[in-house]
């Protein structure tokens, strides 16, 4: 039997139908919501294109029961930032050109914030520490840490 859920995204209040409360918030927020920063990579929560916050923190949305958000705040990519106005991280990766395919770059990006959110000004260690969980087969790390590098610097 469906069951209405209410997600807090992006400081928006949306409504979405669920079958199943242990469904993935990953389905919600690109099915549901329109939402395409969140990429659906692994399904098992090993690879970081489908990160996003929870109250600020990082979270695999890919294995995130939506039943379990609650009253929560859920950010996604494109709650960071817009292409008028984008976050720092947003305009540094830009700047470094860190991306190739830019299917990494989602869980890239919101992982870094949050690493940014915790420590201003991470060293280059703390940087790849902070990252290593999240793959990339294109190999742009060098740019990658470049880029979060430079929004440290901005901010």
């Amino acid at each position: 039997m469906a069951s209405k859920i209410t997600l807090h995204v992006n400081g928006k209040a949306s409504v979405v139908e669920v079958d199943d409360p242990q469904m993935p918030l990953l389905y919600a927020l690109r099915n549901d919501l329109g939402l395409h920063g969140p990429r659906f990579g692994c399904g098992l929560a090993q690879c970081g294109a489908c990160t996003v916050h929870i109250d600020g923190k990082p979270v695999r949305s890919c294995v995130f029961p939506v039943g379990k958000v609650g009253r929560s705040k859920v950010t996604t990519l494109e709650g960071l930032g817009s292409s008028a106005n984008p976050h720092p991280l947003q305009k540094a990766f830009i700047e470094e050109q860190a991306v190739q395919c830019g299917y990494c770059i989602n869980g890239m990006i919101m992982q870094a914030k949050a690493l940014l959110d915790a420590n201003k000004r991470p060293s280059e260690a703390e940087i790849k520490r902070a990252l290593a969980g999240n793959l990339c087969r294109c190999g742009t790390h060098v740019r990658i840490v470049r880029a979060v590098k430079r929004a440290a610097e901005m901010a």
